[in-house]
């Protein structure tokens, strides 16, 4: 059984730092790539970030390139996002999910979600 839990969110203030972690069953990371993607109230779904499992490139939308960065543990199975210097608009739900081994169309095609983890940044 596929299943990918969000883990990590929570409350920060302006300028402070939180990581989400998103840990994979039923697949490996060697599989699929794994993609953050948030959804702030209001708005729609938006791609945050990538990391191919071919061969660890990452990719970041702009809004967080410079802030945030992508890791994974294939030992744990666990793909981490860390995030620094947050802004209240990067207040939304974070959703992992798995995509294309080499994250080409992740922001397109989805293949399994995540629950999403609530992530609050406010002061």
């Amino acid at each position: 059984q596929v299943q990918l839990v969000e883990s990590g969110g929570g409350l920060v203030q302006p300028g402070g730092s939180l990581s989400v972690s998103c840990t994979v069953s039923g697949f490996t990371l060697n599989s699929y790539a794994i993609g953050w993607f948030r959804q702030a109230p209001g708005k729609e779904r938006e791609g945050v970030s990538c990391i191919s499992s071919t061969n660890g490139l990452t990719y970041y939308t702009n809004a967080v390139k410079g802030r945030f960065t992508i890791s994974g543990d294939n030992a744990k199975n666990t793909v981490y996002l860390q995030m620094n210097k947050m802004k209240p608009e990067d207040t939304a739900v974070y959703y992992c999910a798995a995509v294309q081994p080499d994250c080409a169309g992740y922001l397109s095609e989805q293949y399994f979600w995540g629950q999403g983890t609530q992530v609050t940044v406010s002061s």
